[in-house]
């Protein structure tokens, strides 16, 4: 676990220093621009990412031993929310920074026994359930911003792979919150880049599938935006399905966030 912590971490910092070297060039016009994400600018899907980062680096920096001071959830986002375009993507860059200043900070024993109360889930979680949460994120958010600007972006593939073994393990509880099962008629077990998802009465990623019905021909990459809801035209090229489902029956099961 520790190796996959770390890995995690790598690629949280990979995708901060490929978005800032975007952002940092960005006009205000721009930043106007919808994003991948329908309902969003691109000023907006950064706010977004800035405050979730400045809301997640307090419980890390807590669980750590830092003193921060407490602010309401709802009071942090309506500061985003009344800024402006330029002040998003600034506080974007700040905010982020420090939450991956706060985990690179992080000893080795803390981050194989570190235990993070998010605020949000029943119970504290491992470090490593908090940093897969926020890797899909970022991971997903990211290619939103990047897409606005070339239509052949792509997630990651270093952060594909991370969040494939992630989803296996540590953080496949958000499959529950991703997916629609019930939207198939029958259960299915697909074979994906370096996993299998099975869909029936729940939705789980195995490490392997022995006999699977059908097969996902794409990359990590293309799988993870399939589970976000970003599998979509014209972003699906050379994305193609064998066996007893389609990729529009995916889409159902997969409407994304």
């Amino acid at each position: 676990m520790s190796q996959l912590v770390d890995r995690t971490i790598t690629a949280l910092r990979s995708e901060h220093a490929t978005l800032a070297g975007l952002v940092r060039a960005l006009t205000d016009d721009q930043l106007a621009t919808t994003s991948g994400a329908a309902e969003w600018t691109v000023a907006q899907a950064l706010s977004h990412l800035g405050s979730g980062a400045e809301i997640g680096r307090a419980p890390i920096a807590r669980a750590a031993g830092e003193t921060v001071a407490a602010e309401d959830n709802q009071t942090i986002w309506a500061r985003w929310d009344a800024s402006t375009p330029r002040a998003q993507a600034e506080g974007f860059l700040e905010h982020n920074r420090r939450w991956l200043d706060t985990v690179e900070a992080l000893t080795p024993e803390q981050r194989s026994s570190l235990t993070v109360d998010l605020g949000f889930l029943p119970e504290p979680v491992p470090l490593l359930t908090a940093l897969g949460m926020r890797l899909s994120e970022v991971a997903n958010h990211s290619w939103d911003v990047r897409v606005a600007f070339d239509p052949n972006a792509e997630v990651d593939a270093d952060s594909a792979a991370v969040l494939v073994d992630l989803l296996t393990g540590p953080v496949g509880f958000m499959l529950s919150f991703l997916a629609k099962p019930a939207e198939l008629a029958n259960p299915v077990s697909l074979a994906v880049p370096g996993a299998g998802l099975v869909i029936d009465d729940a939705v789980t990623l195995v490490d392997h599938l022995d006999a699977p019905s059908a097969s996902f021909n794409g990359s990590a990459e293309a799988f993870v935006r399939l589970i976000s809801g970003r599998l979509k035209a014209p972003y699906d090229n050379g994305v193609t399905l064998e066996g007893s489902i389609t990729l529009d029956d995916l889409r159902r099961v997969f409407p994304g966030f």
